[in-house]
């Protein structure tokens, strides 16, 4: 005879969830604390942006606007696209959450990429459907290896472009020649949080493609380049059935009036989104040339971060390099939840915070 259940259970599959842990924010040592741990812009965010968000404090008492049509109508001018395809959430990580609640269910696969997004598991998992992944080659989305995943019970696909953490990105004929080859009930997801940072020109962000089809969207953050991650402000560009599915479900008021205020300003500032754009295609290459120089490994990156890779050699490994940086006040990101446990991600940061990362890591493998 089974045992009385003495408390709440949760469904299958939630309790298989391995919680998604931030980067740290605090380190041991002295002095001036340089954050690179999780891809933050280091110019903060634009004037115009905060001017707004302190503006929007006047109003508190009020109700947000349900629709953030005032950040959708500001997005659809930057963009050029239909403020009507557009659904604002909390961060790009909720927008994730409601794609996966709208098209995914015990029985079905969520399918991504072998170093994708830790998000992606989670919210596949929330569901109670089952997480696929696809295995990577040279730490680069194999489009073949995800076609070669898909089954019957395949619902949606979950691919960053660029991806975080290894800094990769795959040519948009590459996301083009996936997308046709798969069925037309199945979702592709392109999660394109970094775009803004890429400079090449076989990239797109995947504004045609959404345009163009019935099973594509696409998702942004203003956490990056925008220097608004602490209000979490997200959106998707769809098509119309898929869009009216997810206002269907969000949440009446899933934004704050400060956040839609906030982004609204920050996504017409362009003159400082381009000195945030510069400012990376300045340090990217630097930062990733100092640390190569040094002997560390380091993957091509088109986002904000690098990914190095350390020696397996006892007293020089990450986990050795991650104490010596915190012993030094710089933080960084381990990746062990990635399955890259001698990886460390860095985000480009200030040039004082790139500098001082390189001379440290200099004198840890010496």
């Amino acid at each position: 005879m089974n045992a009385p259940i003495s408390r709440p259970v949760p469904r299958p599959g939630i309790l298989d969830i391995d919680a998604y842990v931030p980067g740290k924010s605090k380190a041991s040592g002295a002095g001036k604390l340089f954050k690179l741990s999780s891809n933050e812009t280091p110019l903060g965010a634009s004037p115009k942006a905060i001017a707004a968000f302190h503006a929007a404090a006047e109003t508190l008492e009020f109700y947000p606007d349900g629709g953030a049509t005032v950040l959708r109508n500001a997005i659809g001018r930057a963009t050029g696209l239909s403020p009507d395809r557009i659904v604002c959430g909390c961060g790009s990580d909720e927008l994730l959450h409601l794609i996966a609640q709208a098209y995914l269910g015990p029985g079905d696969e969520g399918l991504y990429s072998e170093y994708g997004f830790l998000v992606y598991p989670i919210v596949i998992r929330a569901v109670g459907a089952t997480p696929v992944v696809a295995p990577e080659k040279n730490y680069r989305t194999d489009v073949d290896a995800l076609l070669a995943a898909v089954t019957a019970k395949t619902k949606v696909i979950f691919l960053a472009n660029p991806n975080n953490p290894t800094g990769s990105y795959i040519p948009f004929d590459e996301v083009r020649r996936l997308h046709a080859a798969l069925p037309p009930h199945v979702v592709l997801v392109l999660d394109a949080a970094y775009a803004e940072y890429v400079q090449k020109n076989d990239y797109e962000s995947g504004i045609e493609l959404v345009s163009s089809s019935d099973n594509v969207v696409m998702t942004r953050t203003f956490s990056k380049i925008y220097g608004l991650a602490n209000l979490r402000i997200g959106w998707l560009y769809g098509p119309d059935h898929i869009v009216d599915v997810l206002d269907r479900i969000r949440g009446p008021f899933n934004m704050t009036g400060p956040a839609i205020a906030a982004g609204a300003a920050a996504v017409e500032d362009r003159e400082f989104t381009r000195a945030a754009a510069e400012h990376n295609a300045i340090w990217l290459p630097k930062l990733s040339a100092g640390l190569e120089a040094i002997g560390l490994t380091v993957l091509p990156s088109v986002g904000n971060f690098i990914l190095a890779l350390f020696p397996d050699e006892d007293g020089k490994r990450a986990p050795d390099a991650d104490a010596f940086l915190l012993a030094h006040n710089i933080i960084v990101r381990r990746m062990d939840s990635y399955g890259l446990p001698n990886a460390l991600r860095i985000t480009v940061g200030s040039a004082q915070a790139n500098e001082a990362v390189i001379a440290a890591l200099t004198d840890f493998l010496r």
